[in-house]
């Protein structure tokens, strides 16, 4: 799928963003995960601002998007919850920030739609500072055998309607890019993992 069409797939589907209500469960995990960042955050694939209600106080997000809907539903949140965010709209293949930029680098739900998830991890890697930390809660292949085939059967249809795959291994993804794991959760039959990672250099501070 070009990315004109997949931004335009995202831009229709920008108003239910706004307006789904998550499970409990989902707003959980994002609360779990978020309570973690600090200082300069970057978080990749904003959508409809999400996660606002869940930062820390007194955190800087710079946040980033590809559909100009999705940002103008995470401007309105923004303002809802009094949250300081400088927006980017850009493609994050196109983005580029100076080595260790951020504290925190946050992604709930976004690399199922990357062509290239490994490439925009390093990216990830090099943008983090060494006592940085990224958070991700990102959904993909169930571990439950029988459930999983059925993604894989679906993937190609549901990439095409809401231009996102359903049989990452994300786990498996960050382990590949060199980052560090330091906690992960799995739920949902294994379609949904929370990770904790940090930069491989992290070990050497003093």
């Amino acid at each position: 799928m070009n990315k004109d069409k997949q931004i335009r797939i995202f831009d229709r589907q920008a108003g239910q963003y706004e307006k789904k209500k998550e499970p409990e469960s989902l707003r959980q995990w994002r609360q779990k995960l978020l309570q973690h960042a600090s200082g300069h955050v970057l978080e990749l694939a904003v959508g409809a601002g999400a996660n606002f209600p869940f930062y820390p106080a007194g955190v800087q997000i710079t946040a980033t998007d590809f559909s100009a809907e999705m940002l103008k539903k995470a401007t309105k949140a923004a303002e809802q919850y009094r949250t300081q965010v400088e927006f980017m709209l850009s493609d994050i293949n196109e983005l580029e920030f100076a080595e260790h930029s951020f504290d925190t680098i946050v992604s709930t739900l976004s690399f199922c739609s990357y062509k290239e998830p490994l490439k925009v991890l390093e990216k990830l890697r090099k943008w983090c500072k060494p006592s940085g930390e990224i958070l991700l809660l990102e959904h993909g292949i169930s571990s439950n055998m029988a459930f999983s085939v059925g993604q894989k059967i679906l993937n190609p249809l549901l990439y095409r309607l809401i231009g996102c795959h359903h049989t990452r291994n994300m786990i498996d993804l960050v382990n590949q890019s060199g980052l560090k794991i330091t906690k992960t959760e799995s739920h949902w039959l294994g379609c949904i993992d929370l990770i904790w990672a940090k930069p491989p250099n992290a070990s050497t501070l003093g």
